[in-house]
């Protein structure tokens, strides 16, 4: 009877250690029981029946897959290599284990062919300023597909876009012209203006008598008082007014 009694109480221990499964606050555990789906376990401390039940655990939090390169050729024919991070999560533990083989790897090849066809319906133009549009994009995909796996996307980053050499230097001159343009039309504009003021400021001037001497002197007091710089006025201001005033009288007398 002693000895009975030991076997049921060794038996029970051993049940107890090998039943006991402690699912952390991040994941979930599920439970099959002779190979079909019994429950799911919660956080904390719980029992399951050893060589009767299995449980496999699922991480909860949100995870990180990258993408690896994936060479595509866009919608205007450019050949580029491109890479990218898909960051998803498991909204439902049930149906991430039992519709789908390995999640992880799915998520990861459904990535990439999301990728290259969304890469190749673009183009290069729109691959390199739309990069924000490209990841939503490829999200919806994969969502559209994840969503019955009990899994939930919650972004996509594309992270290089590698070109051919040939192609960067092409982009290369293309973006120094489009600046040497720019600069020529600004330096354009700036003369324009320039032009504008000067016509102003002769108007002003011929229209306010003594204005020039007061200009010469202006000018010639911005030179400074350094001794290399010496200005000779080879005619006087006071002929150089003369000649004007009898210039405007002669245009004035002049028979129409």
């Amino acid at each position: 009877m002693d000895m009975a009694m030991i076997w049921v109480v060794t038996i029970l221990m051993v049940v107890i250690v090998f039943g006991i499964r402690i699912v952390q606050q991040y994941e979930t555990g599920v439970v099959f029981q002779l190979g079909r789906y019994s429950r799911t376990l919660q956080p904390g401390l719980n029992i399951i029946i050893p060589l009767i039940e299995y449980v496999s655990i699922i991480d909860m939090r949100v995870l990180t897959n990258d993408i690896p390169k994936q060479q595509a050729i866009t919608k205007d024919n450019v050949p580029v290599s491109i890479n990218g991070v898909v960051y998803f999560q498991v909204v439902d533990a049930q149906a991430a284990v039992i519709k789908v083989q390995n999640y992880l790897y799915a998520v990861s090849q459904y990535a990439q062919a999301a990728l290259r066809d969304v890469v190749g319906g673009m183009t290069f133009d729109d691959l390199l300023a739309e990069r924000q549009k490209i990841g939503d994009e490829i999200e919806a995909i994969i969502q559209k597909q994840a969503e019955s796996w009990g899994i939930k996307v919650t972004a996509i980053k594309l992270l290089d876009v590698d070109v051919p050499e040939e192609l960067k230097k092409m982009m290369s001159r293309q973006a120094s012209a489009e600046r040497e343009k720019r600069a020529n039309i600004t330096k354009a504009e700036g003369d324009k203006l320039a032009a504008v003021n000067l016509a102003e400021a002769a108007k002003t001037m011929t229209q306010s008598p003594g204005a020039m001497q007061l200009r010469t002197l202006q000018t010639i007091d911005g030179l400074g008082p350094t001794a290399s710089n010496t200005v000779v006025l080879a005619v006087p201001i006071e002929l150089m007014e003369s000649l004007r005033g009898l210039s405007a009288k002669f245009v004035e007398k002049k028979p129409e």
